[in-house]
């Protein structure tokens, strides 16, 4: 008898599988970011923060569309965290990460807003850092790592908030000394023309110097300005207090995030860049543009086993040279890979999150850890509440109704009621 050659899938079976997976895909990612309401949330007594409009909740199907990179006025952009998520919501997006240049502040408005249009945050933070193969102080090149957190936000928020005050510190100190290198090379720029284009309370960055350097007539524009003085092989460039990348890395995956290469094109040795985050723990990075996927990254993501992601890097500056919020748009069986990776991680920090409470309960402490949630009323509660309303509360500040109900915090709920019963 002669050996039967075993047929191949027919292209027709290939694409209905296809096809059968990104249902499935598409099927979880709307479940998320259009998660279903509480049984009673249509009753007429119904609370009004409910998280989805009621429009929304008719709404049919259509595309997820996911923005996993963008910037408010808290650190170099332009808008308010409430504009941005308006801007954002006009132009379809389901889903916002504010992930603000070292800085988280912007969050709880976004959340706020957020509310308004039944859209969902995705609390996060675009981390600068230093890469050097043998961690040098002084020496490397600028890597910037993109960091997602569930709706509890990270389950240390102390530690990540005191490296972030460090770098913050930092870029005051940096933005002196590139006024000190600029003024060497006769470009006049004063610092308090550069702190009130940053806003009261935002550490000044590069972009705001580069503003300040088009306003007083030294530039055409922002981008004259990177390429002839500031940018990072510019004569005025100046490092601020960046920790090493890997350092970085270790501590969004301890903190409970998802962590992401941002723009990796711009690294002069993007290989050896992500072979030693990877080592640290590194998530995902992004490989997509508004223009498409960038020629090497998704080749680069694929050999290190990393999420491809994308984002516009939204500032809105305006200008040809900037991408419009949401104009990345990324595969649903993208996004459904980033959601499978990131909710168990996020799940694990609330529950962090609550066993650390349960430690030390108190009003104080109550606040803290709902500062990125929906919830902003705390009349009637206090740290005497029985275990089951505190934890009730947490999460329906946090979650959706339907992923209430798949979150395991009995442990977290005896703790508190035991407390409640010793007072």
């Amino acid at each position: 008898m002669g050996n039967k050659r075993k047929s191949k899938p027919s292209r027709s079976r290939r694409k209905s599988k296809a096809s059968a997976d990104q249902a499935l895909a598409f099927d979880y990612v709307r479940a998320w970011a259009h998660p279903a309401p509480p049984p009673d949330a249509s009753a007429p007594d119904a609370a009004a923060d409910d998280f989805l409009p009621a429009q929304v909740l008719r709404c049919g199907g259509g595309e997820v569309l996911f923005e996993l990179h963008s910037h408010s006025n808290h650190s170099d952009g332009f808008l308010s965290p409430s504009a941005l998520v308006e801007r954002a919501h006009r132009n379809g997006v389901k889903v916002l990460a504010l992930t603000d240049h070292d800085t988280m502040a912007g969050i709880p408005e976004a959340v706020s807003a957020a509310s308004k249009f039944g859209m969902r945050i995705i609390p996060g933070v675009e981390i600068s850092a230093i890469y050097s193969p043998r961690e040098v102080a002084g020496a490397g090149e600028p890597v910037h790592i993109l960091a997602y957190y569930g709706m509890c936000g990270p389950s240390r928020f102390d530690e990540l908030d005191n490296m972030l005050l460090n770098i913050r510190d930092g870029r005051y100190l940096r933005a002196k000394n590139i006024l000190a290198k600029l003024n060497r090379l006769k470009v006049q720029i004063k610092w308090e023309h550069v702190t009130k284009i940053a806003g009261e309370g935002v550490a000044p960055g590069r972009l705001h110097v580069a503003r300040a350097m088009v306003e007083a007539g030294y530039v055409e524009n922002i981008r004259q300005a990177f390429n002839k003085y500031i940018g990072d092989d510019g004569p005025a460039y100046s490092r601020g207090s960046e920790p090493f990348a890997e350092t970085v890395v270790q501590l969004i995956s301890r903190t409970g995030g998802i962590s992401a290469l941002a723009h990796p094109w711009a690294l002069k040795n993007p290989d050896a860049v992500i072979r030693a985050l990877k080592g640290a723990g590194l998530n995902g990075m992004e490989v997509y543009r508004s223009d498409g996927k960038v020629d090497g990254f998704f080749e680069l993501a694929d050999k290190y086993g990393l999420l491809k992601l994308g984002g516009s890097d939204f500032h809105g500056r305006g200008g040809k040279d900037e991408s419009e919020i949401g104009t990345v748009k990324l595969a649903i069986t993208t996004l459904c890979c980033f959601l499978k990776m990131a909710r168990p991680i996020w799940s694990s920090a609330m529950k962090d999150i609550l066993l650390k409470f349960a430690e030390e309960p108190s009003a104080a402490n109550l606040r803290k850890i709902v500062k990125f949630g929906r919830l902003t009323n705390f009349d009637g509660f206090s740290p005497t509440c029985t275990g089951i309303d505190i934890v009730d509360l947490c999460l329906s500040s946090w979650l959706s109704y339907d992923e209430m109900e798949d979150v395991e915090v009995e442990e977290v709920r005896l703790e508190l009621a035991h407390y409640a019963a010793e007072r």
